[in-house]
């Protein structure tokens, strides 16, 4: 695993993290700040063991520096059981932490487990950042 801090310009926190599991299967992770808001990009799959470790990790940081963390799940191809439970652990994290977890960008395959599961309820889901940060202005 590999975990880079970068300074951008406009951005005064850019991480790049890799999770590696069995050669094949990956996650990748980046945050920008946007205000008191970060954004979490995530390309690959959440699924047992590293990805959902290093979710969990980034994720946790994100919920300790700001108000609200936007999940951008538009390049994540898969999730399994870890990975919902491990949102929804996030998820009463953020809570407990006076954090809004905001999630975007999901496939209709992601979509449609999310409500099999209900977590549908329990996160706000929009279909773009735009939209999730214009609920706040």
């Amino acid at each position: 695993m590999q975990t880079e801090l970068i300074s951008g310009p406009g951005t005064s926190l850019h991480t790049c993290v890799t999770g590696v599991k069995e050669g094949s299967l990956s996650l990748s992770l980046e945050t920008s700040k946007l205000g008191p808001n970060l954004i979490l990009h995530c390309r690959g799959r959440i699924v047992f063991r590293e990805e959902v470790l290093e979710l969990s990790r980034v994720v946790g940081e994100c919920i300790e520096r700001a108000q609200m963390v936007i999940l951008d799940f538009q390049g994540v191809s898969a999730i399994d059981s870890a990975g919902l439970g491990e949102l929804d652990s996030l998820h009463m994290w953020a809570q407990a932490h006076g954090c809004t977890l905001k999630m975007t960008g999901l496939s209709s395959r992601i979509r449609r487990l999310l409500d099999l599961t209900n977590l549908s309820t329990v996160f706000e889901i929009y279909a773009t950042e735009a939209d999730a940060v214009a609920t706040v202005a």
